[in-house]
Formats: C-alpha cells, sequence, structure tokens
C-alpha cells in the first residue's frame, strides 16, 4: 500500500507542476483542471497510507500490551495520532507509563532518526513527561 500511495503522489506532483506551468503561461482552464485531477491522486495517495498506516500499526502491536506501542513503519504525522491515543487510553486506565517504540533510525534511507525526535517534541509539548529507556535508546517512556 505505500508503494501503491507512492506511486499516487508522483503522478500528484507531476498535475501540480503541470497546472502551475500552465497558470504561469495564462491558460487557467487547463491549469484548473490539472490541479483538480492532481487532488484526486493526492487523496488516493491519503487513502492508501491512512490504510497502510493501520495494517502496518495493527501486525506491529497485535502481541503487545496496551500500554507498549510499535511506532516503526509509521510516518511522523501517524505516529503523532497513535502516541495522543495511546496516552489518553493508558490515563484512562490509570497505567503509571506508557512506552512507545520509536527505534534508533536505522531503518530510514539515510539512518537519521525521524520518529524518536519528533515523539519527544510532541510528547513535552502535551505536556508529559518523556525519557528515553537507559536500556534501550529506541523506546520512549511516558510518565503520567
Amino acid at each position: 500500500l505505500r508503494e501503491r500511495a507512492a506511486e499516487q503522489g508522483t503522478r500528484m506532483e507531476e498535475l501540480f507542476v503541470q497546472s502551475r506551468n500552465f497558470r504561469q503561461s495564462g491558460f487557467r482552464a487547463e491549469a484548473k483542471k490539472l490541479s483538480e485531477q492532481g487532488r484526486k491522486y493526492q487523496a488516493a495517495m491519503e487513502d492508501f497510507n491512512k490504510k497502510a498506516s493501520e495494517m502496518i500499526f495493527q501486525e506491529k502491536n497485535k502481541d503487545r500490551e496496551l500500554n507498549e506501542i510499535d511506532l516503526h513503519g509509521l510516518y511522523v504525522k501517524e505516529a503523532v495520532l497513535k502516541v495522543e491515543e495511546a496516552i489518553l487510553a493508558a490515563e484512562g486506565r490509570g497505567d503509571p507509563v506508557v512506552r512507545f517504540i520509536v527505534g534508533q533510525g536505522l531503518h530510514t534511507t539515510d539512518r537519521v532518526p525521524r520518529l524518536k525526535p519528533a515523539m519527544m517534541s510532541y510528547i513535552h509539548q502535551m505536556p508529559r513527561e518523556v525519557e528515553a529507556d537507559p536500556r534501550n535508546a529506541g523506546v520512549l517512556v511516558v510518565s503520567l
């Protein structure tokens, strides 16, 4: 599904570039049509990504405790939603902590972590106490 989303995104970008070029050349009607087509590809891309996100999340977390959430494979925007949901659910259950498995960036193309810094920043803004697990730097522990 991620691959199909990427294909839709590529086509969307092509159409938006064409639309921009037509608009700059004064062909506003053609530009509008291309832009509308681009938005359809954008919606399809977002739909594929949403489905992929749910499938990945369910698979990664099916055998985990409720207060341990694996965010591997999610984009930052998707992970933020899962973090917020998990913290609210954990508070509702009275859990003292919730653990988020964010990894260390070893699976990114440039091996730079994306989830960990983004989730730390987001959780601090909630505001909640968060720290990296001293035994595993790829896990964030949030005190509730």
